[in-house]
């Protein structure tokens, strides 16, 4: 109860000082002042409402996007939907592009509605940030593969506790035989049907460097990355590798992968994918020209690379 209690205290907190700093126009020393909390403790709080997102920001603007941007975008790889961020040459690309793409759900998410989500750390930002979103409106969660403990530091963070649907094994098991045997399991079965029948599901793409997520989180080694260059991979979803034509290219890894694999993804619908930089504009172009997504959420700079390489 004491926990509780603290937990309204912070939330009401945070309000105060959302309202005092963005509708008042105050400063964060005069918010502080009037709330009797240092600065630092004003911009902390801030900070934090904006990444849960209890603190929502709304841009009253046609032009909030890059509008002409994502009008080429869905001409030229036939997607649904496209939101493209202006670039930031400051903050972290993976930090913005996941927090876009939870305001793109905030938007379009219903009460009652369901989301299922990949793992990978643009979509645990994302995941942090629906946290209050989802409580308000009961919105369910399904993850799309194994690997209980990527998607529980996301959630833990947005305290996103309600109405959770984890498939309980890891992402990658030791067999192959162990892998069917899990996904033959009835309650794993019926977890991921329903994962796939999500009104939207959400899935990072990883690309092939050695910070790759599958790399940093150790299903991969660095060295194992030269290689599946070699034999054709341009990227990475749910752990399943693809060929510049977006299509799976069997490497031995997928047989012990516990979850929805790149066909069951393809014939779905309303398939969001998140990424931005560099590094994958490359993973982003293959899964578009094999696709696997109807919507993409990515920044300014790497939609201007999608698009030249596609005009290439």
């Amino acid at each position: 109860m004491a926990e509780q209690t603290r937990s309204d205290f912070d939330e009401a907190l945070m309000a105060r000082v959302a309202w005092l700093y963005y509708n008042d126009g105050l400063t964060q020393n005069e918010v502080g002042e009037i709330l009797n909390i240092s600065r630092i403790k004003v911009s902390r709080l801030l900070d934090q409402g904006r990444s849960s997102g209890l603190i929502q920001v709304r841009i009253n603007s046609r032009q909030q996007g890059c509008l002409e941007l994502e009008t080429r975008m869905k001409r030229e790889f036939g997607l649904t939907d496209c939101r493209v961020i202006p670039e930031s040459p400051v903050e972290d690309v993976n930090l913005r592009v996941g927090q876009a793409a939870a305001q793109y759900l905030m938007q379009k998410l219903a009460f009652g509605e369901t989301i299922s989500v990949g793992w990978g750390e643009t979509v645990t930002h994302s995941i942090r940030m629906l946290g209050h979103t989802a409580q308000e409106r009961s919105i369910g969660l399904y993850s799309l593969t194994g690997g209980v403990q990527t998607y529980v530091e996301g959630m833990r963070e947005a305290n996103w506790h309600r109405n959770v649907n984890i498939i309980p094994a890891p992402l990658v098991v030791s067999t192959p035989e162990l892998a069917r045997a899990l996904m033959q399991e009835p309650a794993i079965a019926a977890l991921m049907a329903r994962a796939l029948e999500a009104d939207y599901k959400l899935v990072g793409i990883g690309g092939l460097g050695e910070s790759a997520t599958v790399v940093t989180q150790g299903y991969i080694s660095a060295g194992e990355i030269d290689p599946l260059r070699r034999g054709g991979a341009r990227g990475d979803i749910l752990c399943r590798f693809y060929d510049r034509r977006g299509q799976d290219i069997g490497v031995p890894l997928h047989e012990r992968v516990v979850g929805v694999d790149l066909d069951q993804l393809r014939r779905s619908e309303r398939v969001i994918g998140a990424a931005g930089g560099p590094a994958k504009t490359g993973p982003i172009l293959s899964a578009l020209r094999g696709e696997i997504l109807d919507i993409l959420i990515t920044d300014e700079p790497t939609a201007l690379a999608l698009l030249d390489a596609a005009e290439a």
